[in-house]
């Protein structure tokens, strides 16, 4: 006689911050997560993505120490099942017959009662799963206490086949774990790609994502569940841990979540701050520094990056140093001065003169007869870079890189001097969104921020026009486009990577869209060193965007004729059947 169907199941909802590496903590959150939710009456503990690894691994999933520890792992944890409490579906490395599976492992009654094997590796923008892992066979449903569970794997539900499948063979509810990260409408796209499968399959689905900062990477949970009408059946809160149990009912032959909470998105401009704070707080916690160094110069980046730094992490973690030369004005010490007050800092003034003056007395004999330029500009940055890394050296502190996406766009940085440091929180935002965001911060206090409340940047750093003071009333507009007209190019260019054609097509001056692509591409080699920084849109330097450094190519910047597929084939050119 077969077993009567479950009519409820509780599920807890684990949107949890692992660590790539450390096994033994994830492990240890895995049990405190399984206690949190037994006490509110849990069946079932979800977990995201390669969660006993930490998402994404990269080619630490190769080591097949690695891979031992983390089975080990999992057997541990299935023994803890054996006890009163909740079941685990757990992301882990499985290695199999030789083969490497992105999988997730049910643990109940003590032992690994089922695994499930992700087909759809993606392999796009940040991803490279298939450089790591094999893609599983179709599934098939866990039978879980009477329930039949659909349990794809993140990428899984991005098409239509591999839920179709569950669908098929007998799934009555998914359950998807998830790490996937953020970046601007991320959290649109994914609840729209659930919908779509939940429209096709009519599964009532749970979706369960990873929070928490690994490198660029950023994961803003807002794990959610969907009825089989597409209604909303529950929604956590974004950039933030929580154990959630939901309670699921059947009704009519579908599956309902009982007064699940929903909890507000975080939108826009918000989201984006939000994630440079939380990214910056998990690379430096999860990295070990005591706190951070960095120099504040009296202009927007350096102060949007105090801020951030102190929300992060709190003022007594963060140290501000001003490295003033014969250049910096009254005002810019006055501006540096009046926000580390404001944020409580630790600030020092350290002049930089006789470190200039030494390297340059030491370069005489070979610069002797040439004209000064840019090169002694340059000394000053590379001066202030080198104190600022003698700093981290001696308190072993991290030191924050200020630069924006417009200047690590077009190369307006010194490799060595101002690009300098560990982390850069504001390396994804263009100079026009650092304005934005430091306006944003003036008047709104992200949750969980540990700076204080109201107006944190002094007014006068937002609106007076940016200079690197490198030389007499210098001005970043004497170098470059203005920003109101350089950061749309830059979009196009980076992001979109439409030609130059469509972008003057668009309204902009050709040659100030050549001039910005040409610098763009000069400055590929200066961006391959420098540090890592919190990803925010579509496309950033770094994982996204890998462009050879010695490339000849070049947009001519009119419209390309269509390839002569007749060319190629000896035969008559049919458009419609080539994909250029």
């Amino acid at each position: 006689m077969s077993a009567r169907p479950a009519e409820k199941l509780a599920i807890a909802v684990a949107q949890i911050n692992s660590t790539v590496g450390d096994i033994a903590g994830n492990v240890e959150k895995a049990k405190r997560a399984r206690a949190a939710a037994a006490a509110q009456g849990a069946d079932l503990v979800v977990f995201p993505e390669l969660f006993i690894a930490g998402y994404p691994p990269e080619d630490l999933v190769l080591k097949p120490a690695f891979q031992i520890a983390c089975r080990s792992a999992v057997e541990t944890l299935a023994r803890e099942t054996a006890s009163a409490g909740p079941a685990l579906l757990l992301g882990t490395p499985w290695l199999d017959s030789g083969k490497l599976y992105n999988a997730v492992a049910l643990l109940d009654g003590g032992a690994v009662t089922a695994l499930r094997y992700k087909v759809d590796l993606p392999n796009y923008g940040v991803f490279d799963e298939k450089r790591v892992f094999v893609p599983g066979p179709m599934p098939g449903p866990v039978n879980f206490r009477g329930v039949r569970l659909g349990v794809p794997i993140c990428e899984d539900i991005w098409g239509t086949e591999i839920v179709e499948c569950l669908a098929e063979t007998g799934a009555e509810l998914l359950v998807v774990p998830n790490g996937s990260p953020y970046w601007r409408q991320k959290g649109d796209v994914r609840l729209n790609i659930a919908v779509a499968r939940v429209t096709e399959q009519g599964l009532p689905t749970v979706y369960v994502n990873q929070v928490g900062g690994q490198d660029e990477l950023v994961f803003d949970g807002v794990s959610f569940g969907l009825h089989a009408d597409c209604s909303l059946a529950f929604q956590l809160a974004a950039f933030q841990e929580t154990i959630v149990t939901t309670h699921w009912v059947r009704r009519n032959a579908t599956w309902r979540c009982e007064n699940g909470p929903v909890v507000a998105s975080v939108e826009a401009d918000r989201a984006d701050y939000t994630a440079c704070m939380l990214g910056l707080r998990d690379y430096v916690n999860k990295n070990g520094f005591p706190g951070v160094v960095l120099g504040l110069s009296g202009g927007i980046d350096s102060a949007l990056c105090a801020v951030m730094a102190v929300d992060a992490l709190g003022a007594e973690r963060v140290r501000c140093i001003m490295l003033p030369y014969k250049f910096t004005s009254q005002e810019s010490l006055d501006d540096a001065a009046a926000c580390a007050k404001t944020l409580g800092v630790r600030y020092e003034t350290l002049p930089i003169a006789s470190a200039v003056e030494g390297f340059e007395t030491a370069l005489t004999p070979v610069f002797s007869g040439t004209p000064r330029d840019v090169t002694e500009e340059n000394l000053q940055a590379r001066a202030r870079g080198t104190i600022l890394m003698a700093i981290s050296n001696k308190f072993n502190l991290m030191v924050v890189t200020t630069g924006n996406k417009s200047e690590m766009s077009v190369g307006y940085a010194t490799l060595y001097g101002d690009m300098n440091g560990g982390f850069n929180p504001i390396k994804d935002l263009y100079k026009t969104e650092v304005f934005r965001l430091a306006r944003l911060r003036n008047g709104w206090k992200p949750e969980g921020a540990k700076g204080p409340d109201g107006s944190v940047i002094p007014e006068n750093i937002i609106t007076r026009p940016p200079t690197a003071e490198l030389r007499e009333n210098q001005k970043d507009e004497d170098s470059l486009p203005a920003y109101a007209v350089l950061d749309p190019i830059l979009e196009r260019l980076v992001e979109r990577e439409e030609p130059i054609s469509a972008i003057v097509d668009a309204g902009f001056d050709r040659d100030t869209v050549m001039r910005v692509e040409r610098m763009i591409n000069i400055a590929e080699y200066k961006r391959r060193q420098a540090a890592p920084g919190v990803k925010v849109t579509l496309k950033n330097f770094g994982r996204d965007r890998r462009y050879p450094i010695t490339n000849r190519f070049r947009d001519p910047g009119t419209p390309m004729p269509a390839p002569d597929v007749s060319l190629i084939t000896g035969k008559p050119a049919k458009s419609e059947a080539f994909d250029f």
